[in-house]
């Protein structure tokens, strides 16, 4: 912390009392507008701890990515390990899992409708309103899956009159980037369309013949918007979205396999993925191939005085297909594929009353969810037996010239009647999840300056879970080499149902305009889990994995007077049947384990000051407690800390501009953030840990006529500090973890024009 505020006192220029002389007025900066409790409020309004980040923040901040957001949010950690497998985390909560028979911790919303099922929630940034990221329980407010939060995305809708953007971008690393939109339309009818392509190389070599360096980029995003309003009292809004992802593969490095072993991770790999890939894994090389349909309609008519009914409608579909080499060396050895695919329907109609002492929301949801994983696996008989249980001592798997000594194993094991013996599995399980509600919030102004809200959810849910496995015994072994099951491709099924009933009570005190306190109790819930497998017999194996429950208790501070805006809130929270989502060691397969109970006691605030026009200063930081209770019944869990989740987290920055001419102003915005140590696993172990990163970025450039033409040069970790993004992973439950480094020095110029 001491690094960061040092760090935060160097960004204040010397400059700054000639600048204040200069300043004819004080900047004031303008509401922020937000849709979290379904209406349109004043941020200082919500009774609830609310970080927005607007469209024009986020250029200020040059965040391209979702993954790049969560430095300037406290609270928030998104993971992008790959677009096919995001990781979003609020106070310690973590949504990541891929498999379609657990259901996600967090929500993600799209336009008001949720997409949370974690292989479809990735999203392209590009041309959006804001981000709303909404902390501690909202089941009222955002379903089932808002165990702990929410993160609500926002893109600019279709609207009167016509404007356009275009924004091009050229990189190290060979980075390009073009995106942007035009707008047209009456008051009656308008349309929009915008659009994004990233393309940028891999910055982890890959020295295996025919390999692409490991995480490049190809990525594009589309949109298109249409507006409708036939009368004033009834409008209409429809969405399409399309989102594709081709990237390189995943650098899943071993730190005792290959090359990575003797010269560590931040260097050259060598993946060389399966022989069979194309065959076996769907694809001849390592990497993602992902595409996202989603459509979006919302209807709003304003039916009496004070009387309002909204409708808003989605489909989304996606398929997503990521190779990957799971045990991070040049051998034939943990090969996996994983086919994620599925669609999710959902309709909410709600209606809202205002008026000066009451407000309501009262209403319906139906979301049914339709998807499944499969892995496929290959490896190599002899390689894998050596791999794992070192069956011919002495002979090793892979050295650090990159030699896979094991691929000598099936010849010796055989006694020279095969060299090469390729073996190929899969497993599948398949979840379709239907659940209906009926939720209300209703708000009194008990006084002038006192407003009392209670509102609740009743969830009905069915959830439906498959499990299918191909595992054929091994030739040299005699079983299947993973240790599952083998259903012989036949589908087990299983169903069951729950119910649910979630409160929340706010209250929230105006001590001016300006200024409010509020606090809320209100109770989170991840549903149960159908988890299903398959047993020796083979018969099924189930297992219902029962909710986890929590309750919150917050308090907070809201202020936007003149110059000052900012926030600070204080929670605590505690967890019954806290789940953590495991790899089993036995079999490479995620599961849910119950860990008991939990508790997460945490502080988060932020600060923005305009002191004179042209320029600004912001701040942030969350102390987040986030540890499973240090009890003998929470077993191997007792006393560690939530995965990935830093116990500190802080971001400061300014943004200074002057104006050099009526036509002409330079801008410079640097920022740094901080987060201290986080563990990617639990159990934790500090051999899968990450030590305190402090990362300095900045954007600085010229705006001519009136801003209508940009011209910025930007960095993001100016130092290139070399860390982890992820650790563990598959390969960690055969013995051999792997590291994910996190992206280099990036730098480059952008320009944009707008009209």
């Amino acid at each position: 912390m001491r690094r960061l505020l040092a760090l935060t006192v160097a960004l204040v220029p010397s400059s700054y009392p000639a600048l204040a002389r200069a300043a004819e007025q004080t900047a004031v900066a303008a509401p922020i507008i937000v849709t979290a409790q379904k209406i349109e409020q004043r941020d200082l309004d919500v009774p609830i701890t609310l970080s927005v980040a607007t469209g024009p923040r986020l250029q200020e901040l040059g965040v391209t990515d979702i993954g790049e957001l969560s430095a300037y949010v406290p609270g928030l950690n998104i993971q992008i390990q790959s677009p096919h497998s995001p990781g979003f985390v609020i106070r310690g909560i973590t949504s990541d899992n891929g498999s379609a028979q657990q259901p996600p911790r967090v929500s993600v919303y799209y336009n008001g409708v949720d997409i949370s099922r974690a292989r479809g929630a990735y999203q392209g940034l590009f041309d959006l309103a804001r981000i709303e990221v909404a902390k501690g329980p909202q089941a009222t407010l955002f379903g089932t899956a808002a165990t702990i939060g929410a993160v609500s995305l926002v893109p600019n809708l279709a609207r009167p009159g016509f404007s356009a953007g275009l924004t091009s971008a050229i990189g190290n690393l060979g980075a390009l980037r073009e995106e942007g939109f035009i707008n047209i339309g009456s008051e009656r009818i308008s349309a929009r369309v915008a659009g994004q392509w990233k393309k940028r190389d891999g910055y982890v070599p890959n020295l295996a013949p025919g390999q692409d360096d490991l995480y490049a980029q190809d990525q594009l995003g589309l949109r298109g918007a249409l507006h409708f309003q036939p009368t004033e009292s009834l409008s209409a809004d429809l969405v399409l979205t399309y989102d594709r992802q081709r990237n390189s593969g995943t650098p899943f490095l071993s730190r005792r396999l290959g090359p990575t072993a003797a010269q560590g991770i931040f260097g050259a790999a060598y993946l060389g993925g399966s022989l069979a890939s194309g065959a076996v894994l769907g694809g001849d090389k390592l990497g993602i191939d992902r595409h996202v349909y989603d459509v979006n309609l919302t209807v709003t008519a304003d039916i009496a005085d004070g009387w309002s009914f909204t409708t808003t409608n989605g489909y989304r579909r996606f398929n997503s297909r990521e190779v990957f080499d799971a045990d991070g060396s040049a051998a034939w050895y943990l090969e996996f594929a994983e086919q994620a695919k599925g669609w999710q329907a959902s309709h909410e109609g709600r209606f809202t009353y205002r008026d000066a002492q009451w407000r309501a929301i009262f209403g319906w949801n139906a979301f049914i969810e339709n998807g499944s994983q499969t892995v496929p696996f290959s490896t190599e008989v002899g390689t894998y037996l050596q791999c794992t249980a070192n069956v011919i001592p002495g002979l090793g798997c892979v050295d650090a010239n990159n030699q896979v000594t094991a691929s000598r194993a099936t010849a010796l094991l055989s006694r020279g009647l095969a060299t090469v013996i390729p073996y190929s599995s899969w497993y599948r399980n398949s979840g379709r999840n239907t659940t209906w509600s009926l939720f209300g919030d209703v708000s009194w102004m008990a006084a002038p300056r006192l407003e009392l809200l209670a509102g609740a959810r009743l969830l009905i849910e069915d959830r439906r879970s498959g499990y299918a496995a191909q595992q054929p015994n091994a030739p040299l072994y005699g079983r299947p080499l993973l240790p599952l099951v083998d259903t012989a491709g036949a589908t087990y099924t299983a169903k069951r149902s729950f119910t649910a009933l979630l409160p929340r009570f706010s209250l929230l005190y105006h001590l001016s305009p300006a200024s409010t306190l509020f606090a809320t109790i209100s109770q989170g819930r991840r549903s149960p889990a159908v988890q299903l497998s398959a047993a020796s017999g083979p018969v099924p194996d189930l297992s219902i994995v029962p909710a986890e429950t929590v309750w919150n208790y917050e308090a907070g501070l809201k202020i936007a007077r003149g110059a000052v805006s900012g926030a600070v809130s204080v929670y605590y929270d505690r967890y019954r049947n806290f789940q953590v989502t495991v790899l089993d060691v036995s079999s490479g397969a995620v599961r849910i384990d119950n860990a008991g109970s939990a508790g997460n006691a945490g502080v988060e605030a932020e600060l923005d000051v305009r002191p004179v026009r042209g320029v600004r200063f912001f701040g942030n930081m969350a102390y987040t407690g986030a540890r499973i209770d240090d009890r003998p019944a929470n077993g191997i869990y007792a006393g560690d800390r939530f995965r990935l989740q830093p116990r500190w987290q802080a971001a400061a920055g300014m943004m200074i501009e002057h104006s050099v001419s009526d036509a002409v102003s330079l801008f410079a915005a640097p920022n740094v953030t901080y987060r201290s140590k986080l563990y990617f696993e639990l159990p934790n172990s500090e051999a899968i840990s990450q030590s305190a990163v402090t990362l300095i970025n900045a954007r600085a450039g010229a705006r001519l006529w009136s801003d209508r033409l940009e011209i910025a040069g930007f960095v993001r970790n100016l130092t290139d500090r070399r860390y982890l993004l992820d650790a563990g992973n598959v390969g960690g439950s055969f013995g051999y973890p792997t590291f994910i480094p996190a992206e280099p020095r990036t730098f480059g110029i952008e320009i944009s024009a707008r009209y």
